[in-house]
């Protein structure tokens, strides 16, 4: 039988360093839940920002078990197309997130967003606690007196999220051949397309003006 030798000083401090690294890198991971439309656009949009992580599309907020993409679509499940996004603290923080996410949509159609329309396209902040609901509930007010218009994007209470199937996850720089209405192409390129027939950035343009982060020109 063999016997381990037991720990040296250095190899305990080796340890609890390595232990406390991990507990604070366990502290500073934080992310937010909202749905802003189509949600391969807000992944797009919000893993351009520095400080944000790898976002993840999903579903949330309605009463179906894990949804699929048809049965949310069809508007039977109360689930809404939806992003968890991770982020640092260190690098940007819930005050910042929560106004890129107003200026990067529009807050005053209760019907859904820019082409896609019905229950699931709808606008929402998802909130885990009293801090991201007053981070919220602020950016919401500065959004409505930035633009004189009632926001109607509701804040809510954080329910299940449910990640949507594989094919949804970085579509929008996905390399695999879809069938579209112009044929096979690129799947980054159908997003492309879809992002631009839709006419997102133009709205989102015509609505914040020059405070739109994610529409260029």
């Amino acid at each position: 039988m063999q016997f381990r030798k037991p720990l040296t000083a250095l190899s305990c401090l080796v340890a609890a360093a390595l232990a406390l690294t991990a507990q604070a890198q366990r502290a500073t991971a934080a992310d937010i839940v909202v749905a802003g439309g189509c949600f391969w656009c807000v992944e797009a949009d919000f893993e351009k920002v520095a400080g944000v992580g790898d976002v993840v599309s999903g579903y949330t907020g309605g009463t179906t078990d894990n949804p699929t993409y048809k049965q949310v679509t069809g508007g039977d499940t109360g689930h809404y197309e939806a992003v968890r996004i991770p982020y640092d603290p260190a690098k940007i923080n819930l005050d910042q997130l929560y106004r890129l996410f107003f200026r990067s949509v529009d807050p005053t159609d209760a019907g859904g967003q820019f082409c896609d329309r019905g229950d699931s396209y709808r606008t929402a902040i998802f909130v885990s606690d009293e801090r991201q609901r007053a981070a919220a509930e602020q950016a919401k007010a500065e959004a409505q007196r930035a633009l004189g218009q009632e926001i109607v994007t509701p804040i809510l209470d954080a329910d299940t999220f449910y990640k949507a199937e594989d094919y949804h996850q970085d579509y929008y720089k996905g390399t695999n051949r879809v069938l579209t209405r112009f044929g096979y192409i690129d799947q980054k390129d159908a997003y492309e397309r879809y992002r631009e027939g839709c006419r997102r950035d133009q709205r989102v343009r015509a609505l914040w003006g020059d405070d739109a982060p994610f529409v260029g020109g």
